[in-house]
């Protein structure tokens, strides 16, 4: 279990430095979310275009890639979306066993076929070299790349999510919300 500890603790760093860097794209989708919306504006008053559907389509890529990198990251933070009906209010074990099997029936299972079924998709577009059909448009191949990347860190992300509920379930890690262990004298 320490080895599978250890590897998991060298996913979620993975993860975490992904998530990190990809919190950066925020910033820049704003500035050029912002960039677009003065620059359609004052390009009417002068008279020119100011902006470009490279523009419009670079905001769109870097919130595709905030979206589709950061996902592992928000697992791995426990800041995911969670349907929390009954969840919050049971035990921490339980929690763990629902998050164990929501991750082997569901989670794993989602990453895989999203992998497998995006895989054709992308080749096709990198052997046309697919570009957007707006003129002025950015290529679309190396955004389409960023899909199976993004099912491939969320699948290792699960794995490690995984190993570190069945290290809890076996008392090699404290229990999500348990009081931690006291040292003895």
């Amino acid at each position: 279990m320490e080895r599978l500890l250890r590897v998991s603790a060298a996913i979620d760093r993975m993860n975490t430095a992904i998530g990190r860097g990809v919190s950066w794209l925020v910033l820049l989708m704003v500035v050029v979310g912002a960039f677009n919306a003065v620059a359609r504006y004052l390009g009417r008053y002068v008279g020119e275009n100011l902006s470009s559907n490279a523009w419009i389509e670079l905001q769109w890529y870097l919130f595709s890639l905030v979206f589709l990198l950061g996902a592992s990251w928000a697992l791995a933070t426990d800041r995911h979306v969670r349907v929390d009906v009954l969840y919050g209010r049971l035990p921490p074990r339980r929690r763990v066993w629902i998050d164990l099997l929501g991750t082997v029936l569901f989670l794993l299972p989602f990453c895989a076929l999203g992998f497998f079924t995006s895989l054709p998709t992308l080749r096709s577009s990198w052997s046309v070299w697919e570009v957007s059909p707006d003129p002025g448009g950015l290529p679309r191949y190396p955004i389409k790349t960023a899909i199976p990347l993004a099912f491939l860190l969320l699948f290792a992300q699960g794995l490690s999510e995984l190993v570190k509920n069945a290290a809890r379930l076996r008392g090699d890690l404290p229990l999500p919300g348990a009081p931690p262990e006291e040292e003895a004298p």
